[in-house]
């Protein structure tokens, strides 16, 4: 068994949400931590851990920011994480996979599938094993509690319900494990 860790220096945990229904504002998570356990070369039997500090959360607008951070959204000083843990792994193709699991937001699990494409892995500096995975999924704010909104003069919502999580990482390799009998 591998335990690898994930590299936050070559990662991005991101989201998209649609602002005023015409257009979408990005946003990502400074702060995060990832492990996959497997025994398998192509993570067929990997078991995933993630978490990300709410505290963290970066749309590049400090308002904006804090707003998401406030009761109204996250609220960060009440649930301090975004966690995630795989329940099964699919092979979907050679280098597709879908990952069940649950995530938790703002005291709410719930459970989610993600796309992932695994990139491959290779041999970095110093010899060391690099993993590559592109991971997508679609969530519902409001299933989560993040139910406020504001309507436009117009009478448009100013945020969307769909939230787009993207995660571009890599997993650098830790260490053996071995499972006790």
């Amino acid at each position: 068994m591998s335990l690898w860790k994930i590299d936050s220096t070559h990662s991005e945990v991101g989201f998209k949400i649609k602002h005023l229904v015409i257009s979408t504002v990005s946003g990502h998570f400074n702060t995060f931590d990832a492990a996959i356990e497997s025994s398998a070369p192509d993570f067929s039997d990997a078991v995933i851990t993630f978490e990300a500090e709410i505290n963290s959360i970066n749309t590049k607008n400090s308002q904006r920011d804090g707003h998401l951070k406030s009761v109204d959204f996250f609220d960060a000083a009440t649930f301090p994480k975004m966690t995630f843990a795989s329940k099964s792994v699919k092979i979907v193709s050679d280098f597709e996979l879908r990952v069940v699991g649950d995530i938790t937001l703002r005291g709410v699990t719930k459970e989610i599938a993600l796309d992932v494409v695994y990139n491959g892995t290779v041999a970095g500096f110093g010899g060391m094993q690099v993993a590559g995975f592109e991971i997508r999924t679609k969530l519902n704010r409001f299933d989560f509690g993040l139910q406020w909104n504001a309507l436009t003069e117009a009478g448009g919502v100013t945020v969307g319900n769909e939230v787009k999580i993207e995660i571009m990482a890599e997993f650098n390799k830790a260490l053996e494990i071995s499972k006790a009998a």
